[in-house]
């Protein structure tokens, strides 16, 4: 008797597909990846690796997207260990973001690939910032619901993007240790909250 054909799980194969592309990315370089190296490596067909994300910009923006979404646990994860501890909240969350774009290895060959060669990798992600912005603000936003909620949501979310935009500019152009810079975007947040609070009241 014939035993049936057991298809692999979609949701694994896309794992694995995504996994083989940030494994080649980091060691090779985006511009030496391809499809069918990705294919061996994830243990699939080519033709399936096309079939789930099209080519190399679909494949790009799955890696950027399994990237974002870990990241933003972890940023999830930080603010709510501290609970209403805002200014030690944000400064362990604006440190993890940091030390995470310094230490990841598919983020280092992220921002390095703006800098030459002829196929970097960076053009596929640099119109997708505001979906990123999004998605960043997103644990910022329920933990100052939770732990703040005598802000406006608008000013919250105000305070949420200027955090966010100031970390990713530390991100590309260090000035100062991760730890100064973390502290001292936790002080303007919470001068940021105060300000809005006493406008509030007035």
């Amino acid at each position: 008797m014939m035993l049936p054909i057991v298809r692999p799980d979609r949701a694994a194969t896309r794992a694995a597909i995504v996994a083989a592309a940030r494994e080649l990315t980091i060691t090779r370089g985006w511009a030496e990846v391809r499809m069918a190296g990705v294919a061996e490596l994830a243990g699939v067909s080519r033709q399936t690796v096309y079939n789930e994300y099209g080519g190399r910009a679909g494949l790009a923006d799955a890696m950027a997207d399994a990237e974002i979404e870990q990241f933003i646990a972890g940023v999830r994860a930080i603010l709510f260990a501290h609970g209403s501890h805002v200014r030690a909240g944000v400064a362990a969350a604006v440190r993890f973001a940091l030390d995470e774009a310094a230490e990841n290895p598919l983020v280092r060959v992220i921002l390095t690939s703006s800098r030459g060669g002829a196929d970097p990798l960076l053009p596929y992600l640099t119109t997708r910032s505001d979906v990123v912005m999004a998605a960043a603000a997103v644990p910022l936003l329920e933990w100052a619901a939770a732990f703040a909620p005598d802000v406006e949501p608008e000013e919250l979310a105000f305070a949420a993007e200027t955090v966010i935009r100031l970390v990713v500019s530390h991100i590309v152009l260090p000035l100062r240790p991760a730890a100064h810079t973390a502290d001292a975007l936790a002080g303007l947040v919470v001068l940021l909250l105060d300000a809005t609070r006493r406008g509030a009241e007035r």
